[in-house]
């Protein structure tokens, strides 16, 4: 039920009909009998900076998740932000305190470097190489959580090598950048590659790079979980690449998430992967 004291969060994106974060928290807080609501938001993408500035004082919403395409704004309008959400150069998480203050944090590095760990037994991001695919904000919170992890170098390659340039400009000498059409060479001695655009995602789309180069011991992620095996895992796998999906990503960052929102660790023996994938399949 929904009381006087109930405790407000949600996710804000635009879109957002699709997300499945308010399954994954609502999950939580029934489990762990926290008197709190976890819904959506999607406020024009003009207005997302009032929306933020409307939340000052903790009224009314105790914070959100945020998704695409906010998350560098997110960071703008924070008064505050965690070591790891400057990096990255955008927040997914902002907490708004009682004495007007925004806080801002990302835990999509979290969230990646769980999914490493849940789904491929004894990855070390410091043990070589990584290759991340796209230098949009994904990318970038990717590329983030890697250099904190220890990983020796993240070659960023996409399509538009400038892109890749200015990351790699920001985030220091441990970057490098390189265009798509090279992937072939930047795949040699790679420990994984992460696909961190929305290319590949559907049959047809297409994330033309020869998987087939990348080292056997590779692993190879998908950042995106819709369908959970996207074309672009699909080829990881006939090629006998360990792989790791976005899915697990999404519940990993949700995790710190939740905890920061509700002032409690998500309750243990809820699996909310397994409630995500009865929405995925319909």
């Amino acid at each position: 039920m929904i009381s006087a004291r109930t405790v407000v969060a949600g996710v804000v994106g635009q879109p957002i009909a699709h997300s499945l974060s308010p399954i994954l928290h609502n999950a939580w807080l029934a489990a762990a009998g926290i008197d709190g609501v976890y819904v959506a938001f999607a406020p024009r993408a003009e207005s997302f900076a009032a929306f933020v500035e409307g939340q000052r004082g903790g009224g009314a919403i105790r914070g959100v998740n945020v998704t695409v395409p906010f998350k560098e704004q997110a960071l703008a309008a924070a008064d505050e932000a965690s070591a790891r959400a400057r990096l990255a150069g955008a927040a997914n998480l902002l907490v708004f305190e009682t004495d007007g203050r925004i806080r801002a944090d990302n835990t999509d590095g979290v969230g990646l470097l769980g999914a490493f760990e849940a789904q491929v037994e004894g990855f070390d991001p410091a043990a070589g190489p990584v290759v991340v695919l796209g230098a949009g904000g994904a990318a970038r919170g990717a590329a983030a959580a890697l250099l904190l992890a220890g990983t020796p170098q993240v070659r960023v390659l996409n399509r538009t090598v400038s892109k890749a340039q200015a990351l790699a400009s920001d985030l220091g000498p441990k970057v490098v950048a390189g265009a798509l059409a090279d992937a072939a060479e930047a795949f040699a001695g790679a420990i994984a590659v992460i696909n961190a655009t929305a290319a590949g995602m559907s049959p047809g789309q297409g994330l033309d790079v020869p998987l087939g180069a990348t080292p056997e011991s590779a692993v190879v992620m998908d950042m995106f979980y819709k369908p959970l095996v996207t074309p672009f895992l699909a080829q990881a796998q006939a090629l006998g690449r360990r792989t790791v999906d976005g899915l697990e990503m999404l519940v990993r960052q949700a995790e710190p998430s939740f905890e920061a929102l509700f002032g409690a660790p998500p309750p243990a023996g809820v699996d909310v992967r397994a409630l995500a994938l009865k929405v995925l399949n319909g």
